[in-house]
């Protein structure tokens, strides 16, 4: 079972039904002893970091979801569940969730006066590490749907799992034993973002 934390500041019901189509398990859960019996864990987030983090503090999550990490449970972070996986972010104050060495920073785009801040729309990635499993099957550029100021600088190179054009190359994906994080949002990106829950889902 996978299970979708709703700690009030992510498109969880979206994700939901793309397992759904995907034909995949999953339920949404809303306290520590609900996310401790899933086997598999999805972190969603919309919004500003410093709001995400204490939203989840708040919930009575962190906690568990800290131990799910430590024991090995597969968990993905996705847009602003992502950049809390890492340790900061120049868009606030609080800590993030540190399972990740990577820092969040704002799109520095001041020389390129045509593209705008936020990156907001598809784009294609580039799988930098292959075979992961959470990308197998994918036999062309997949293109993913991107809404965001901010995005992941790795302390490590191996931590990248995919990287993306706009205005210069960027992190897209991270991968660190097992936790996964997408910038973008699969739950928004169709047959690309579908095939990627199902590999979390089947193979991760």
């Amino acid at each position: 079972m996978i299970g979708i934390l709703d700690y009030g500041i992510g498109n969880v019901g979206s994700i939901r039904n793309m397992l759904k189509k995907a034909g995949c398990e999953s339920s949404i859960v809303y306290d520590a002893a609900a996310l401790a019996a899933c086997d598999k864990l999805i972190l969603p987030g919309v919004g500003a970091f410093d709001e995400g983090m204490d939203r989840l503090d708040k919930s009575g999550m962190r906690q568990a979801l800290d131990t799910a990490v430590t024991t090995g449970k597969p968990v993905l972070g996705i847009c602003l569940g992502m950049q809390m996986l890492g340790l900061s972010s120049e868009e606030g104050k609080c800590e993030g969730l540190g399972y990740i060495p990577f820092r969040n920073i704002r799109f520095r785009l001041q020389d390129q006066p045509g593209l705008k801040v936020p990156h907001m729309g598809w784009n294609y990635v580039t799988i930098k590490h292959e075979p992961d499993p959470i990308v197998r099957g994918v036999s062309e550029p997949p293109r993913y749907y991107f809404v965001h100021s901010y995005h992941a600088q790795c302390d490590n190179q191996a931590d990248v799992l995919m990287l993306c054009e706009y205005g210069y190359s960027f992190v897209a994906a991270v991968r660190h034993g097992n936790v996964w994080g997408t910038q973008f949002h699969p739950e928004k990106s169709h047959r690309f973002g579908m095939s990627l829950l199902k590999n979390f889902a089947e193979v991760c």
